[in-house]
């Protein structure tokens, strides 16, 4: 058996909060709904009758999902991509737009998952490679004595 290749769980579990925050923001522009409005109605502005906070979650969303799944143009192999701690600083925000919205509330659970799995990664020191493909050690170099 093999070992959990933590980012590639964690990417798989991102892709699915991103989708699920494209589906909120475009259910949200149908039917507008704040998750905190049984508290206060003051955040009633961002959803009606400018769409405000639907628009983020579309776009955050789809940042997401380019990022998680690099598309051959845009992402891959770059230093954003590789880097886990980049994921780890902006994928809060993404949790907090996807947590606004009612519709949104599965996408925000499901990034706090993903992000725990990504720091679960990071703090085992796994490094995030091409896209779907399995990192690699580098090689022993041989010693002077020839021996490894």
């Amino acid at each position: 058996m093999g070992r959990l290749i933590k980012n590639h769980l964690a990417r798989l579990i991102v892709m699915t909060a991103a989708t699920y925050q494209v589906a909120a923001g475009l259910h949200g522009l149908f039917w507008p709904k704040v998750f905190f409005d049984i508290w206060t109605k003051a955040l009633d502005i961002t959803v009606t009758p400018i769409p405000i906070m639907q628009i983020f979650n579309i776009v955050f969303g789809l940042f997401a999902l380019a990022w998680e799944y690099p598309f051959p143009y845009l992402i891959p192999n770059t230093a954003l991509h590789r880097s886990i701690a980049a994921r780890l600083a902006i994928y809060p925000i993404c949790v907090f737009f996807a947590a606004i919205i009612y519709q949104g509330t599965n996408a925000a659970l499901y990034y706090l998952i993903g992000m725990g799995v990504y720091f679960w990664a990071y703090s085992e020191g796994e490094i995030v490679c091409m896209p779907w493909k399995v990192p690699t050690r580098p090689s022993a170099k041989p010693t002077e004595g020839g021996r490894a």
